[in-house]
């Protein structure tokens, strides 16, 4: 795969260039919303949530952000994910290329937005008087994990929405089920050990807890909450693999 990618390098930037720039066309404050929007979503739920859960939770506002920046980039990383496929229909079936570049653009395009919005993650931190160490090195872990993760639920969603164009609205209601499982605005402390330990089923909500445990805490998560993590992605990237050469000539009789 990695020769094939470099081989087809330049349709792969191409491809970011010009999803980024659709994403962002006619806006009036282009790329800029890539920022915006994980700040105004952030904004909504400290007012919506912050009377009442904000007093409890020290650094309120940092804690509610760490869930929104990881979330937003899992829901958008999705949500664009889902169309690469039929959405460069008229590409692929006229060129014969790697399906999968479509959604690797994607993917890109998605955390170049997420990069920005963890700079304004960081200042935020700082404003707040959140105290900076040698464990931020650690969130390279999440966000790679994340990084696969996602692109292995856009392998998933993108071949399923080609077969099943319901898949788009379902996608839908499960994105906000997976908010209110994910305790982004909430802490599970208060529920029973049974109950939280539920709550490491959700992927997601592993990925929120390590960068509250690296960003608030200042401590280090345990290696089986490593291993859990990495069983997640890596088994989520399998499977959107194997359903990609699995249905790959398919693909194109129902596009």
């Amino acid at each position: 795969m990695l020769q094939t990618i470099q081989k087809h390098r330049f349709l792969l930037e191409e491809l970011v260039k010009r999803d980024f720039d659709r994403k962002y066309k006619g806006a009036l404050l282009g790329a800029a919303w890539s920022v915006m929007n994980p700040l105004l979503t952030l904004l909504i739920m400290r007012v919506v949530f912050g009377y009442f859960f904000g007093g409890a939770i020290e650094h309120y506002t940092i804690y509610l952000f760490c869930g929104t920046v990881v979330f937003s980039f899992f829901s958008e990383s999705a949500s664009e994910g889902l169309m690469a496929l039929v959405g460069n229909a008229h590409i692929f079936t006229r060129v014969n290329v790697p399906k999968y570049l479509f959604l690797l653009a994607k993917n890109a395009q998605t955390f170049i937005n997420f990069l920005l919005t963890l700079l304004v993650f960081f200042l935020f931190c700082a404003l707040d008087g959140v105290a900076f160490s040698w464990r931020f090195l650690l969130l390279l872990y999440p966000v790679g994990m994340l990084l696969l993760f996602n692109l292995g639920m856009g392998f998933i969603l993108s071949a399923l929405y080609v077969f099943f164009r319901d898949v788009q609205y379902l996608w839908g209601v499960v994105t906000q089920l997976l908010l209110y499982l994910s305790a982004v605005f909430y802490s599970v402390d208060s529920f029973p050990a049974r109950v939280q330990s539920l709550f490491l089923i959700n992927p997601l909500y592993l990925f929120i807890r390590y960068f509250r445990t690296i960003v608030l805490d200042g401590t280090i998560p345990s290696a089986l909450f490593h291993l859990l993590m990495a069983f997640d992605a890596l088994a989520v990237l399998a499977l959107g693999i194997w359903i990609y050469k699995k249905f790959d000539t398919e693909f194109l009789y129902y596009v």
